[in-house]
């Protein structure tokens, strides 16, 4: 259907270079041959990631019964990585509710998803951490192990309820189907370091 998008995480994602503040900054991509690549962005097994799309709906269904849903807002699929900790989680929520994906009166970014009234969908997905560097065949070594990538994905949704009130959460460790009507289309790739600090 128009609109909708069924689409491969590889386009239209605008990598986040200025990584300590909520505004993007769209100047290198003036200068990058190879954005569609998002996995070449990524410090293995060192930064968690946070893909956000601003959607006009968004969607979870496992086995064929809907289990989260939001309206206007972002889908953040969240990739976890080994040394991942508590203190990037809390980084990472800060950073995508405060981060300015929707436009003003005049039309430029410079409003969160706070501020629109808009809900968050939190979705696991490992495939992000993905080195893609070379070869044809993904390497996942860097992926936190389940026991641990669970618990960190708990507390990132924790980190958002206590933060703001329409927030919703894929199940992890499912096979989920995601819908999704990205918006603009807006995307950005987000990453937290293990030395991220809170501003």
């Amino acid at each position: 259907m128009p609109g909708e998008c069924e689409k491969r995480l590889s386009d239209n994602v605008a990598p986040e270079h200025l990584r300590g503040g909520y505004r993007p900054s769209f100047q290198p991509l003036q200068r990058s041959c190879n954005i569609h690549l998002i996995g070449s962005f990524t410090i293995a097994g060192q930064t968690l990631i946070g893909l956000l799309q601003r959607v006009s709906s968004a969607s979870v269904t496992v086995n064929e019964k809907t289990i989260a849903s939001i309206d206007q807002g972002l889908l953040v699929l969240v990739g976890i990585e080994r040394e991942d900790t508590v203190a990037q989680t809390e980084r990472l929520a800060e950073r995508l509710l405060n981060y300015r994906g929707f436009e003003d009166s005049e039309g430029r970014m410079n409003l969160d998803v706070t501020q629109v009234g808009g809900g968050v969908l939190l979705v696991p997905q490992f495939t992000l951490v993905a080195d893609t560097r070379k070869g044809n065949r993904p390497s996942f070594s860097s992926a936190a192990d389940p026991a641990h990538g669970k618990t960190l994905f708990d507390e990132l949704i924790a980190q958002f309820k206590g933060r703001w009130k329409d927030v919703a959460a894929g199940q992890f460790g499912a096979n989920m189907a995601v819908q999704l009507v990205n918006q603009g289309p807006v995307t950005f790739w987000l990453q937290v370091p293990p030395n991220a600090r809170q501003h």
